[in-house]
């Protein structure tokens, strides 16, 4: 075994991974902390190149937690830390309007329909509504929580981006540990700043489809209003973020207890 990594949410832990980082050090309502090296979110792990792999190894990851669709997986299988668990849990049914964003981008008449004029802001906020909602998202986001809450861990979890569905899931799991939701905001945005990867695939996809990056930029960065726009959808369908977790994503109350046991300090 390796020996593991000392690691905090600063800086680029993985330069070929830009969006990998430590849900560890935020504080909670009650004065606790979420302990370093238990939690990583990340987008895309299939770019992790030679030089790294003692790192990513090193970090003692022993579930990896797959959020994307079919096609993405076949596409772009991820690389698997040594000695962790692969667990495929999609949180986007194929049909829904939020699955299908990249396979729009390879079709020029799609394409335009999905992200110009404006129409890609729309996309966004319909794909936002439907993470918390769609059958697939809810058992995705309790088996999410489940596997954090009960181990093994270190765990990672990941889509392409690391922004929208990784977005909502480190979300979620603060917000179950009690951290403000300022600070969810502000871990959240942060994807922002680690999209080299993503940016370069996009560009090349729009370019292909005669669209202007303007017209995708609302697909490749994140916003505030967009995850404000998960906690509102909650409110309406679910009355309240506590009958969303209860009552929608069926997650115990000892579950989450057992969830801040192993993760705060």
């Amino acid at each position: 075994m390796g020996i593991v990594t000392d690691v905090t949410n600063d800086g680029f832990l993985l330069s070929t991974v830009p969006n990998f980082r430590d849900l560890g050090g935020h504080r909670t309502a009650t004065g606790r902390t979420v302990r370093h090296g238990l939690l990583y979110r990340s987008d895309a792990l299939h770019t992790i190149d030679a030089d790294e792999l003692s790192v990513y190894n090193g970090l003692g990851i022993r579930q990896l937690v797959d959020l994307r669709t079919p096609h993405e997986r076949e596409t772009l299988p991820d690389v698997t830390p040594e000695g962790a668990e692969y667990a495929v849990v999609p949180v986007q049914d194929p049909e829904t309007v939020g699955a299908g964003f990249s396979l729009a981008l390879t079709d020029p008449v799609k394409a335009r329909r999905v992200f110009s004029d404006g129409a890609a802001e729309r996309f966004m906020y319909q794909v936002y509504r439907e993470l918390v909602t769609d059958d697939e998202a809810l058992n995705g986001y309790c088996d999410l929580v489940e596997r954090a809450a009960k181990g093994p861990t270190a765990l990672v979890f990941h889509c392409t981006a690391g922004k929208d569905r990784t977005g909502w899931g480190a979300a979620l799991l603060l917000s179950l540990l009690g951290v403000d939701r300022q600070s969810i905001i502000a871990d959240y945005l942060a994807s922002n700043e680690r999209q080299a990867n993503t940016d370069k695939w996009m560009r090349s996809l729009a370019a292909k489809s005669g669209l202007e990056w303007e017209d995708v930029m609302p697909v490749a960065r994140v916003r505030a209003e967009y995850l404000q726009t998960s906690f509102s959808h909650i409110d309406e369908v679910h009355g309240s973020f506590e009958g969303y977790v209860t009552d929608a994503l069926g997650v115990s109350d000892a579950t989450v207890e057992r969830l801040r046991e192993r993760m705060l300090v």
